[in-house]
């Protein structure tokens, strides 16, 4: 028997399709792979570095920005090799929007999108009239105590990103001087004018919380920028489904330049059982298994095929299909070593900020130094 270790994130999305896909895996291999699954809460997954766990694990589920670190202590298997060549581009051809090439840096593949998502809108269907068209729409729902939107530190730094890029100049992640001063100043006098009408917990709450909130509660019935989760739209998840649908156009470009999330699976440099890892990993990722098993026990698949399918829109009220656009038009964040830091500090800046008020071009001033510190390493 050979045993596998895999870690994911712990939220049923994260964590139940890994165990059901597992269990079928070893059913393909006659009963001899086992792959035993641990997981970590959500500000784990984007905190923990991976080079505290390639040693213990096979398999790891991971976020793309990790991927700069990767590259550069050579911490994970990389996925381009010549007996895997068929699989790859199959895969890469079947991907959504740009998840597949968000876990490619310096010429190598280093994990396979197996979720894919990214910043979208959500609301209540049975709570709201109308849904808001513009900025002053969102205003004026915030007045009436409605809306709810999770602003913890990376969430906030999320949310920059994407109102940032869709108002104006889209952010290139190489630009080691970061973003525009007065997109960015208008950018964050944006999210102010909505964070002041906020409840004090939105800025401590992420994409869960606010789902898990807005799906139990009857009070807020809109939430302009969060990761899609399809589970809150699937029958009998919650008390209440929570649709949801692509994000504002803010300047006429569409719902383009959120920032794009989902994990990948990735293989552990240091397994020894590498081959059985890759086979598994190619398998979870294919279309076969995103629209059947991974995607029936809870996953939000990252395959276009499982994205297209007829009966998964219906059963999740066409979550896959209205934010397609917003997901196809995704930007894909800076992923250089050293990255990850930034991350953390910028999303404090920005959550203090927004709690405490300050002057927007000082606080643009902190972040286009850290950014600029972040490619120390490089």
């Amino acid at each position: 028997m050979i045993t596998l270790k895999g870690m994911t994130w712990d939220h049923p999305r994260g964590f139940d399709p890994m165990i059901a896909t597992s269990n079928e895996f070893n059913i393909l291999n006659s009963g001899n792979v086992s792959i035993n699954w641990d997981k970590r809460s959500l500000q784990a997954f984007a905190d923990r570095p991976i080079e505290e766990m390639t040693s213990e694990y096979d398999l790891i589920v991971i976020d793309y920005p990790h991927v700069g670190e990767v590259a550069a202590k050579n911490l994970l298997a990389q996925f381009d090799i010549p007996s895997y060549d068929g699989k790859l581009s199959k895969l890469k051809s079947e991907s959504v929007g740009r998840s597949f090439e968000s876990y490619r840096v310096d010429d190598h593949q280093w994990a396979l999108p197996i979720d894919a998502a990214t910043q979208v809108a959500a609301y209540r269907k049975d709570l709201i009239g109308s849904l808001p068209k513009n900025w002053n729409d969102l205003i004026d729902l915030a007045k009436q105590s409605k809306v709810l939107w999770p602003l913890k530190p990376v969430h906030a730094m999320s949310s920059f990103y994407s109102i940032y890029n869709n108002i104006g100049k889209t952010f290139n992640p190489l630009n080691r001087n970061f973003v525009l001063k007065d997109q960015s100043i208008k950018t964050l006098k944006m999210i102010k004018s909505i964070a002041d009408l906020l409840p004090k917990q939105c800025f401590s709450m992420d994409p869960i919380d606010t789902a898990e909130s807005m799906s139990e509660n009857n009070h807020e019935v809109y939430c302009p920028y969060l990761y899609g989760f399809s589970n809150y739209s699937r029958q009998s998840f919650k008390a209440n489904i929570l649709f949801y649908t692509n994000v504002l156009d803010l300047s006429g470009k569409g719902p383009a330049g959120t920032h794009l999330g989902g994990t990948g699976i990735a293989v552990s440099s240091q397994s020894k059982h590498k081959n059985y890892a890759m086979d598994y990993a190619y398998w979870i990722a294919s279309s076969e298994c995103q629209k059947k098993t991974y995607y029936e026990n809870g996953g939000q698949p990252g395959n276009a095929i499982a994205w297209e399918d007829q009966k998964i829109n219906n059963e999740t009220n066409n979550f896959f299909s209205n934010t397609r656009q917003t997901l196809e038009d995704a930007w894909v964040r800076p992923k250089h070593n050293g990255y990850m830091n930034f991350q953390d500090e910028g999303g404090n800046i920005i959550n203090e900020y927004l709690q405490n008020s300050g002057d927007e071009e000082k606080i643009y001033e902190k972040l286009k130094s850290e950014y600029k510190q972040s490619f120390k390493d490089e």
